[in-house]
């Protein structure tokens, strides 16, 4: 099983960046799918999910600016991240979950800063 995170990057304050995640090695669609993330000296936290059903919830900090989708024909869910702040900055991570069974991506660098 593998998941690959691409899209990160340095993005300026107000900005925006698409974050993407390939599966493989699994039956992608029907495993819920969920972005994490991790600041430096902090406790990874969950950033949005979206259910095998496309049913999406996402943090109150990230509410009305980021947008979480998937595409099971391609295997992959995209996080579209808007309006972007400072307090953003953070390692973010894909995660696959069907009940006990899941699985987690190796990281991308978002650094939102002018």
């Amino acid at each position: 099983v593998q998941l690959v995170e691409s899209g990160g990057g340095l993005v300026q304050p107000g900005g925006s960046v698409r974050l993407s995640c390939a599966a493989s090695g699994i039956i992608f669609n029907i495993y819920s799918a969920r972005w994490y993330r991790q600041a430096p000296g902090k406790q990874r936290e969950f950033v949005a999910g979206i259910s095998k059903d496309r049913v999406t919830n996402y943090a109150d900090s990230v509410k009305g600016r980021f947008t979480i989708s998937r595409d099971n024909a391609k295997d992959t869910v995209t996080l579209h991240m808007n309006s972007l702040k400072p307090e953003d900055t953070a390692v973010y991570y894909c995660n696959v979950q069907l009940r006990a069974d899941g699985y987690w991506g190796q990281g991308t660098q978002v650094t939102v800063s002018s």
